[in-house]
């Protein structure tokens, strides 16, 4: 499956909720630019944006089930929903999305680039669409490209 096909296939799933699917969007470019600019060899770069695209696939779920978005939760189910969304990937790339699905709020044990680069994303994302400073997640970024982008869309005070 493409990345394009992935992206499709998500926001169909988005059901016209433009808050998730410009979240995905978001997520999934800062991911891609981060990967490529820290140099990610193309099977971990592949697996990033697939990560990427899919980290929140069980929030219209939740969000419809429970009325909210729990981040354990959207971790919980995000890992079982994305093994059957990409069913059609090589077994070992549909184990680590689901792994990295499954941990995408969880910011110890950070076990590769892929994994690190994902959170930082996400955060920067997030703190994107809630106005918050800088401050809040830097100490977080590990990666020189995500400290990078971080600084010239967040404001530092």
């Amino acid at each position: 499956m493409t990345i394009a096909e992935m992206m499709e296939k998500m926001i169909v799933l988005c059901d016209g909720s433009l808050h998730d699917i410009n979240h995905m969007i978001g997520v999934w470019t800062y991911a891609r630019t981060i990967g490529q600019l820290e140099k990610l060899d193309q099977e971990t770069q592949y697996i990033l944006e697939a990560a990427a695209i899919t980290h929140d696939i069980a929030c219209p779920f939740i969000r419809d089930e429970f009325g909210h978005t729990n981040h354990k939760r959207q971790e919980t189910e995000g890992a079982v929903m994305v093994r059957d969304f990409l069913a059609s990937l090589p077994e070992d790339q549909l184990e680590r999305i689901a792994y990295l699905v499954g941990h995408h709020h969880t910011l110890n044990n950070i076990d590769g680039a892929d994994y690190q680069i994902l959170v930082e994303a996400d955060l920067i994302m997030n703190a994107c669409e809630k106005g918050w400073k800088l401050d809040r997640i830097f100490p977080i970024l590990c990666t020189d490209a995500g400290k990078r982008i971080a600084s010239a869309v967040l404001p530092a005070d």
